[in-house]
């Protein structure tokens, strides 16, 4: 039985009586790679073709060197005979040592513009389906976790109300504040030009109750704590701590998305409330020092002439950008590859997602009520 280590010594002749023609001989492999490199730097030979069927072995480093060979000559493959197999190898080493493909003609500009859109939208389309599947499985899990009280995790719930809740206070506040204030001031002095600077009070107090308190919450929170969402899950997934709980077979969205989520649909809420009345408060500055306008007399104008409708309709949009927030800020996290980038890549596209998605949301639930007449 012979083996690798049993070899011919190669050879290359040329054919006494076909001038030209030159036969190859031996073993063509790595193991005689230094031999076949000395053999085949012969100069001053003058070579038509090549009958290669006597070599008894062949692999991928003598098809290299013969490729090369042939290359240096002038020749073709077809130049070179060979048994069917070695001829096989000898096609699939020259295929793989071929250039790369110049890049394809993209076309006009039109049809890189089509192109694109259409690889937006299948993108976009598939988000919204792996948004919606992760929604079902959320959904299913906090059912299920309703029958079962051992399944709460209250502790994590009332830590997360205070890292989402609690911890964002000063700052909901202190921007509201300052956004009311800015309100108020424009509002005044465009109304000022038609002696209507008591309709400040209604200014401020329509938009800081229907969108200006909900919405400066959801932005703030999207950037806050969608990021905080992404980045936590994304660091367990690249460390293999998701892996790890599932071995233990416990639920990931049970354990870490359920908390989050109801943490933020508590928060939310009260977040809104207290920049709602933030905001009141920096309009009822500027009517208090610019305008003239007393405290008692801003707050009966709210009273006399706001119905509490455009309060519930800004709450009523507390609960669902809660969950916005919350589902894609933990849908990211799932998303991370494994490395640091993907960290980094998924926490941008969460914040930019709930920032998006809330003003969007927004927007409609505007229209909605402007249609209802609210």
């Amino acid at each position: 039985m012979s083996t690798w280590l049993d070899f011919t010594e190669p050879c290359f002749i040329e054919d006494s009586e076909n001038a030209g023609l030159w036969h190859a001989t031996g073993d063509w492999t790595f193991l005689q790679a230094h031999r076949l490199m000395a053999l085949l730097a012969r100069s001053g030979i003058t070579v038509s073709a090549i009958d290669g069927k006597g070599i008894e072995r062949l692999d991928a480093t003598g098809s290299h060197l013969l490729l090369e060979f042939i290359q240096r000559l002038g020749l073709q493959t077809h130049d070179v005979q060979l048994q069917e197999s070695h001829a096989r190898l000898m096609a699939a080493v020259a295929s793989a040592r071929l250039p790369l493909p110049a890049g394809v003609d993209a076309g006009p500009w039109y049809r890189r513009v089509f192109e694109s859109t259409g690889r937006w939208v299948l993108n976009a389309y598939r988000n919204v389906l792996i948004f919606l599947s992760f929604l079902g499985q959320t959904l299913l899990s906090f059912i299920e976790s309703l029958f079962n009280p051992k399944h709460w995790r209250v502790t994590s719930v009332v830590f997360h109300m205070q890292s989402v809740g609690l911890n964002a206070v000063p700052l909901v506040m202190l921007l509201s504040f300052m956004v009311g204030a800015v309100v108020a001031f424009l509002g005044a002095t465009v109304l000022s030009e038609f002696g209507a600077e008591l309709w400040v009070v209604e200014l401020v107090g329509v938009s800081f109750f229907r969108e200006f308190g909900v919405l400066l919450t959801a932005i703030l929170l999207a950037g806050r704590t969608a990021s905080a969402f992404t980045a936590q899950i994304g660091s367990m997934k690249s460390g293999e701590e998701l892996d790890a709980i599932r071995t233990m077979g416990l639920d990931p969205i049970e354990l870490l998305v359920l908390p989050r989520l109801k943490a933020l649909l508590l928060t939310l809420p009260l977040l809104t409330f207290l920049a709602t009345m933030a905001g009141l408060l920096g309009g009822m500055a500027v009517c208090v020092w610019h305008l003239g306008i007393s405290p008692e007399m801003f707050i009966g104008r709210l009273q006399s002439e706001l119905s509490p409708r455009h309060f519930w309709i800004g709450m009523s949009k507390a609960p669902i950008f809660a969950m916005v927030i919350g589902l894609i800020g933990c849908l990211e996290g799932f998303k991370v590859k494994g490395n640091a980038q993907s960290v980094g890549e998924h926490t941008t596209s969460s914040v930019v997602q709930t920032i998006s998605l809330v003003i969007l949301l927004d927007a409609f639930a505007a229209m909605f009520f402007m249609e209802l007449d609210l």
